[in-house]
């Protein structure tokens, strides 16, 4: 590119900001001992990861660095700059071509700044010479595999073999930059090419010293001419297909980061550092393009940027103010079980630390007692004390004693321990209060406060009548209407109202599909749904089921028993109105796919 083709690059790509001065203390040098990198110092501290954690890449990288690390890292960079200006010969030029060389450079300057924008820092003059370093951004479509080879006992990879190495493989969509530090020497590009270095986080030296040679190769077939536009565009499209990393990055080898070359700056150090890096660097920077764009909400459907947006550690996200409204209803409303993310096909729970980011200090409180609660309440030796409420750990003999006010009590009855003597019934403690009531020897406070006992055991004992208790937490339930499969609101475990059996939640209608098991629906309620939606065809069917006992099979969803009309085996409840097969007692959605010559016959005898 020659310095006519910079000028008509800068007319199409117009700088938004002037060149950005650095020091040259903040050059990235990178060396198996010391690694500072100018990308994780952009990578603003204050964004905050909707996972609740705080892991910026600079932090997984490396540590902050003391004030002798950083005056190491510009000695290290001042000594390969010197040594690799040394090794050049500085050919005698006119003043007339040092004036072009130095406005071709400074062109070349503003054109590769109005493309790359603030990947591009314009340093400090180092000896008479512009010096400036590129942050070069890999081009990846989609996503890509890295794998490094680890052995049994958690070692990096090194020269030698070992039968037992295994692959640890995970994918990126972005990879940290490859840094370009360039020294414009005064016969540029006249007569010689750029001084420059390669530095790279997560490339062995071997592998940076081919892409240093391909660098070579461009400024010989364009020897004269400005070179570091096609250098950049060559490592930012072309370098993993050149490194033999289409589809795949292999970490390492370890051990041998090691060449004589000065140009070459290699930043891997170990599996256990490098693979974090690598990991953290990618999530930052796909959070700060999701912070960027514009996002759906899927519960208000209003567009939002991605500010305005939390994702939870199961990678949905949501707009902050329905899901601020969605966990102050949940927590007011006590259904602390109910906070998981809201996608429905999702159970994951919402992190502690979101919720106290949404919730006030009162709300907050009042999560983290009920959760105490309900954690207590789901182990199956943990009582509470009558007396103080205080949570006690239950003996094998059904008996417990407070560590608190230290009252012995029994688990069962919750009354004061009685070894070898049956517990009394609620209606023989009933009787027992009533009885007192009468007798002149109790004081007025006392008579009070076995009046409000007594009423609390009529209450307790008109919600037994109407209500069972869930096998897992002993919470009362009681059904208004629908079917006999219950999901406690307390627990979120399922049970059986009729039985009481616990059911399983991957499957809890299949208790109700078991021969001789309890029916879905109750009986009465059948009954009464009957004859408000009852027509014709179903009040005939009723009629053959009522008198003929042959020749029928039960419905595999109500278990309501149904007469076969003929030799035809599709049946129709007149209960529920499903359709299922006689032969194999299957609920059949689609006739065509049920029966043929792979299923079952559709007509048959019997």
């Amino acid at each position: 590119m020659n310095g006519r083709q910079h000028r008509h690059q800068q007319q199409h790509h117009r700088a938004k900001s002037k060149l950005q001065y650095i020091k040259k203390s903040e050059l990235v040098v990178s060396s198996p001992n010391s690694v500072v990198e100018d990308v994780e110092k952009r990578v603003s501290p204050e964004v905050v990861h909707v996972n609740g954690n705080n892991n910026n890449v600079d932090d997984v990288a490396s540590s902050s660095k003391t004030k002798e690390e950083e005056d190491d890292g510009i000695d290290i960079m001042d000594d390969r700059l010197d040594k690799l200006l040394s090794n050049i010969q500085q050919p005698e030029l006119s003043q007339e071509q040092i004036i072009i060389n130095d406005q071709l450079q400074q062109d070349e300057l503003l054109v590769v700044e109005s493309i790359y924008g603030e990947n591009v820092f314009n340093l400090d003059s180092w000896k008479g010479l512009r010096c400036f370093q590129i942050h070069i951004n890999i081009d990846i479509l989609g996503e890509i595999g890295i794998t490094a080879k680890m052995n049994a006992v958690n070692e990096v990879e090194t020269i030698s073999g070992n039968s037992d190495d295994f692959l640890y493989s995970f994918k990126v969509q972005y990879l940290p930059p490859i840094v370009l530090t360039c020294l414009l020497p005064k016969s540029y590009p006249s007569h010689q090419p750029p001084i420059f270095t390669i530095s790279v986080k997560w490339l062995e030296s071997a592998k940076i010293l081919s892409l240093c040679s391909m660098l070579d190769s461009i400024w010989t077939e364009q020897q004269g001419q400005e070179v570091i536009y096609h250098w950049v565009e060559w490592l930012h499209s072309s370098s993993l297909s050149h490194l033999g990393f289409d589809e795949e990055i292999r970490l390492g080898p370890y051990g041998t980061n090691r060449v004589a070359d000065a140009r070459v700056v290699s930043g891997i150090r170990c599996i256990d550092a490098d693979i974090p890096f690598l990991k953290s660097y990618n999530n930052e920077r796909r959070h700060q393009n999701f912070l960027k764009e514009l996002h759906e909400c899927c519960i208000c459907y209003s567009e939002y940027p991605g500010t305005e947006f939390v994702q939870l550690p199961c990678k949905h996200f949501f707009c902050r103010k329905c899901l601020q409204t969605f966990t102050q209803i949940h927590v007011k409303e006590g259904n602390v079980s109910n906070l998981q993310c809201l996608d429905a096909k999702c159970k994951d729970m919402i992190p502690p630390g979101l919720l106290k980011h949404f919730l006030g200090d009162e709300d907050y409180e009042r999560w983290e007692s009920m959760m105490l609660e309900k954690t207590l309440a789901s182990m199956s030796d943990v009582v509470y004390c009558p007396r103080c409420e205080t949570p006690c750990i239950e003996e094998e003999d059904q008996h417990a004693q407070c560590t608190k006010c230290f009252f012995s009590f029994c688990t069962l009855c919750r009354e004061r321990r009685h070894v070898g003597i049956a517990c009394m019934t609620l209606e023989m403690k009933l009787q027992l209060l009533q009885d007192r009531q009468n007798s002149s020897r109790l004081k007025g406070n006392q008579r009070q406060i076995e009046l409000q006992k007594i009423n609390e055991m009529l209450s307790e004992r008109e919600v037994r009548r109407d209500s069972k208790l869930c096998p897992y937490c002993d919470m009362a339930i009681s059904r208004t209407e629908g079917c006999n499969k219950m999901k406690c609101g307390n627990c979120g475990e399922y049970f059986c109202y009729r039985c009481n059996k616990p059911l399983d939640a991957s499957d809890p209608y299949g208790h109700f599909r078991d021969e001789g098991s309890c029916e879905l629906f109750p009986r009465e309620m059948i009954e009464n749904w009957q004859q408000a939606h009852i027509n014709p065809r179903q009040e005939i069917q009723q009629i053959h089921a009522e008198l003929f006992h042959l020749g029928g099979s039960p419905c595999p969803c109500c278990r309501q028993f149904n007469v076969k009309m003929g030799n035809n085996n599709h049946m129709l409840c007149w209960a529920c109105q499903n359709h299922y097969c006689y032969l194999c007692n299957q609920i059949v959605k689609r006739g065509d796919k049920h029966y043929g010559p792979k299923g079952c016959k559709q007509h048959s005898e019997g």
